[in-house]
């Protein structure tokens, strides 16, 4: 597994550019192959099966996964969400695990990148009930939990997860996207 990630887009379009980046340096696949969407809308390269992605923005962010398994990422900038939120998404464990963080927001945040990392991983979305997604509690370093290896990152207002079935690396490769978007 090998992550990437980008800061500073101007442009949605921007994230794309850097799977197109990932891809040319990690599987010399350029230009990116087309890709189309499953049934639930998880991204894939019809013409390369084999080789699994995931794409994640917020903000200014972006954050790729590439993988020969399925693999999901998500980066989110911190925010305050609705105060009811919480009780809404979380099972008992991760709401108890909430009272004992000393900032709601990023700890929420935090486990909600977990919670998309997951869903996307499978491609099943976040139906029917968020609540129900099961993910380990986030914590240091890289966690195999339920078969599936999860990794958690933060930084100054953003959070990010990877969900997968490959350990994830403890960085990932940063990197400045001077293509134009247009």
């Amino acid at each position: 597994m090998v992550i990437y990630s980008a800061s500073g887009l101007t442009a949605r379009a921007q994230a794309r550019d850097l799977l197109a980046l990932a891809a040319e340096e990690t599987w010399g696949l350029s230009p990116l192959p087309g890709t189309a969407r499953q049934e639930r809308g998880k991204p894939y390269f019809p013409e390369h099966q084999d080789l699994h992605f995931n794409l994640s923005h917020s903000g200014k962010l972006a954050l790729c996964a590439l993988d020969g398994a399925p693999v999901g990422v998500d980066i989110q900038i911190v925010r305050e969400w609705r105060p009811s939120l919480p009780q809404r998404v979380c099972s008992p464990e991760e709401l108890a695990w909430l009272e004992k963080q000393p900032d709601l927001w990023p700890a929420f945040t935090l486990l909600w990148t977990l919670k998309e990392a997951s869903v996307k991983e499978s491609g099943r979305g976040l139906a029917p009930s968020v609540r129900d997604i099961r993910v380990p509690l986030p914590g240091a370093g890289p966690v195999l939990f339920d078969g599936l290896w999860f990794g958690t990152w933060t930084g100054p207002g953003w959070a990010a997860a990877v969900c997968g079935h490959s350990r994830p690396p403890e960085k990932f490769l940063k990197k400045v996207l001077d293509i134009p978007t247009v």
